[in-house]
């Protein structure tokens, strides 16, 4: 009986509640098969909610959110959000925002809260977890800002930096677990997540 719930496991389909690219370019990275299911929930951040908190819940619901649609299959949710000196820095999606944010976070310190479910739709078992990264910018002048993001479109990045790409050189120093976080997929926290429910990652 065991073994053959293990291969059911193995066989299960992955559904990533997501529909961001940088999100869908990560998982690739497992080659394990999967689909895209977008989650259409209200990201509204709650009164008091700290970032690692929002982003749990949020990835949570994702997760939730699809499961509903696939009832046979592990659901892969996540959620970002950045704070600095007390400020939430969301995706800009406008190049005023953009420059707004990274003249904030000039020469300070950024928090990235990267939270990511695994929800078994079968079984019902959800597994979450916050990875942290902190990022330092460095003092950054408007010049710079300007130029940089008439070179790199960042407008779908919270922090208004694309670090996988030219935002790199904004940055003095990032900490933290895990670099995959940053880019929006916590890998290495995934793989532990997927071997929990019997899925094989090389």
């Amino acid at each position: 009986m065991e073994k053959q719930h293990e291969r059911k496991q193995q066989s299960a389909r992955l559904v990533l509640a997501s529909t961001s690219r940088y999100r869908k370019t990560l998982l690739k990275r497992l080659q394990l098969p999967f689909e895209t299911a977008s989650p259409q929930i209200d990201e509204t951040p709650e009164e008091g909610e700290t970032g690692a908190e929002c982003a749990a819940r949020l990835s949570r619901l994702k997760a939730l959110a699809v499961a509903a649609r696939h009832p046979n299959a592990l659901i892969i949710g996540s959620d970002q959000v950045a704070e600095c000196g007390g400020q939430r820095l969301d995706k800009p999606c406008d190049l005023q925002r953009a420059i707004a944010q990274l003249s904030w976070a000039s020469g300070k310190q950024v928090v990235f809260s990267t939270a990511l479910t695994l929800l078994n739709s079968v079984t019902g078992r959800e597994q979450t977890r916050v990875v942290p990264t902190t990022v330092r910018y460095r003092c950054i002048s408007k010049a710079e800002i300007e130029r940089y993001l008439q070179q790199e479109a960042a407008l779908d990045c919270a922090g208004s930096a694309k670090v996988e790409g030219l935002g790199i050189a904004l940055l003095d120093a990032i900490e933290g677990a895990d670099p995959t976080a940053l880019i929006g997929l916590p890998l290495i926290a995934l793989c532990s997540m997927l071997r929990e429910e019997n899925v094989i990652v090389p």
